[in-house]
């Protein structure tokens, strides 16, 4: 092992929203590292649409909704239910704030704009049918110029080969903006492929990082501490069955490195953990490869389990459906994983199969597997290995309530973020035209269309992942902590690397994000000596 003299005042592992802490630290004069595990920056960030849950941030100001943080505080404290995590409910609530108007003083962030994304808990105290979730602005890859080689891809790009154009949005555009902001300080630099071994303790403080960069196993010291913020352990398959199962991690869509490293470092130490049975679930769409991609807002066709019967609102907010999934698979003695997607050829003709489009039409999603069709709807009960008898019965209750426009079952439709859906909302990659689904004297409710237009089709349902979100137990200034609540001088964690602030729910959109940037601002603020 080499000893590497050249310190830092500031380590920080992971590239995801890890940069924007850098680009904190790095502005305030602090001398700044960011290790990253493989050839290029971003993580799950980069793979997200980069929403940030900021209740009362300057975007909602501008865009003219008065938001209130006291509304999003009684919210908060509603849905997560844990006196335990209030505190770091109220941390969240203020960095975000000042957050948004220092990075916002930067010019390669401009201005972050409001997307109306409404709360996921729509009858709970303070919930906003509008959101609380700002996205930074779209960034033309001109601009980045020989940096966008550094940007991850989306997941469809890396997945399935989609030309994202000349502009990056959403993820890529916040990654692509904090290392340009970052590096652009003079006092910042990224090491690639770098992968974090081990922490350094002397005295019992943390005082730098082994790495192995390069294939050489190299130690770098911290003089104002390490940020872990890399990640989850989404894709460790050992940890997965240990703290999750049946979830093992060949479903998720975090990033493929994320496999716990700064998890395992930071208990090496003495850190406690939480909420390691826990993700950030979301229902996933087997696609022709084989392996699901996020699918959220269905708006034709019903979810199924083993039994035919359906068990979900499938417009639900993702990471509710996922939960609910795996709750009635554990639960119920029925089989929910894999569950199946059945509709019929109005669905299809008006909304496709899902996006990513991966083809034009279905014709490689019947040749994989991945999409089952038949002529009628008992045909397809044995195609997909459901009582004929209960998929029957269920679609014609289903119908029943095409006709009234009322789902009497789960209610689909009639929440803020149901009908949101009216509209199909685009991935960015994704060329398809995007259709309206209005109301309509034959069809009230344009979430709830009847299945009786043959063929009829199935595609499958599996609980997947953007990301685990147990981790290591920090307090207000993101500063990990040992068993018995004393933190570990110069160690702090963020993002998916910590237990999340929300606990056991996801309360809207950017909630993970929004953490990940707003726990690695506290931590350099502390490290800064700048807590005020």
């Amino acid at each position: 092992m080499s000893i590497n003299e050249d310190a830092y005042d500031v380590i920080v592992v992971g590239s995801g929203g890890g940069l924007v802490g850098a680009y904190v630290a790095a502005s305030r004069g602090l001398r700044t590292l960011v290790v990253e595990k493989t050839d290029r920056v971003g993580g799950t960030v980069a793979y997200s649409g980069a929403g940030l849950w900021f209740p009362g941030s300057a975007p909602l100001s501008r865009a003219g909704l008065g938001d209130d943080v006291e509304e999003a505080r009684a919210y908060l404290r509603s849905v997560v239910d844990d006196p335990a995590r209030e505190p770091l409910q109220d941390a969240y609530l203020t960095a975000g704030v000042r957050l948004i108007d220092e990075l916002e003083q930067n010019p390669w962030f401009r201005s972050f704009v409001h997307g109306p994304v409404p709360d996921y808990y729509a009858a709970s105290p303070g919930a906003s049918p509008t959101g609380h979730t700002v996205f930074p602005p779209p960034l033309e890859v001109t601009e980045l110029g020989e940096r966008r080689a550094l940007v991850r891809d989306c997941l469809p790009t890396e997945r399935f080969g989609f030309d994202e154009g000349p502009v990056l949005v959403g993820g890529r555009a916040l990654v692509g903006r904090a290392l340009s902001a970052f590096l652009e300080t003079g006092n910042g630099e990224l090491r690639l492929n770098t992968a974090l071994e081990s922490l350094v303790v002397e005295d019992g403080r943390v005082t730098g990082v082994e790495v192995v960069s390069d294939g050489e196993r190299v130690r770098i010291r911290a003089g104002r501490g390490v940020l872990l913020a890399a990640g989850g352990f989404e894709r460790d398959r050992e940890l997965r069955e240990k703290h999750q199962s049946p979830l093992t991690g060949e479903w998720s869509e975090g990033a493929p490195a994320n496999t716990g490293d700064a998890l395992r470092a930071g208990v090496a130490v003495g850190a406690d953990t939480d909420l390691l049975d826990e993700a950030w679930l979301v229902p996933g769409l087997v696609q022709p490869d084989g392996l699901p991609f996020f699918h959220t807002g269905t708006r034709g066709g019903i979810w199924v389990n083993g039994a035919g019967e359906r068990f979900v609102n499938e417009t639900r907010p993702y990471d509710q459906a996922g939960h609910e999934i795996v709750r009635l698979h554990a639960t119920t003695g029925v089989r929910h994983i894999p569950a199946h997607w059945v509709f019929d050829q109005r669905q299809l003709d008006r909304d496709g199969i899902g996006f990513p489009p991966v083809t034009p039409g279905p014709e490689q999603w019947l040749a994989s597997g991945a999409l089952k069709k038949a002529d009628t709807l008992e045909e397809l009960a044995r195609l997909i290995d459901v009582p004929f008898e209960g998929l029957k019965q269920t679609v014609e209750e289903f119908n029943g309530y095409a006709r009234t426009g009322v789902d009497e079952r789960f209610r689909r439709g009639e929440t803020p973020w149901d009908r949101m859906f009216h509209h199909i909302v685009p991935f960015p990659a994704d060329p398809r035209q995007h259709f309206p689904a209005k109301p309509s004297p034959e069809w009230p409710n344009p979430l709830l269309l009847p299945i009786d237009a043959p063929p009829f089709y199935a595609a499958t349902i599996v609980p997947s992942d953007i990301g685990t979100k147990g981790g290591l137990r920090i307090d207000t200034h993101a500063r990990v902590l040992r068993p018995d609540g004393r933190p570990i001088d110069g160690l702090y964690a963020t993002g998916n690397t910590a237990a999340a602030m929300s606990g056991r729910v996801y309360p809207g959109a950017g909630t993970p994000i929004g953490s990940s940037l707003a726990f690695g601002y506290l931590a350099v603020l502390d490290m800064a000596g700048a807590t005020d």
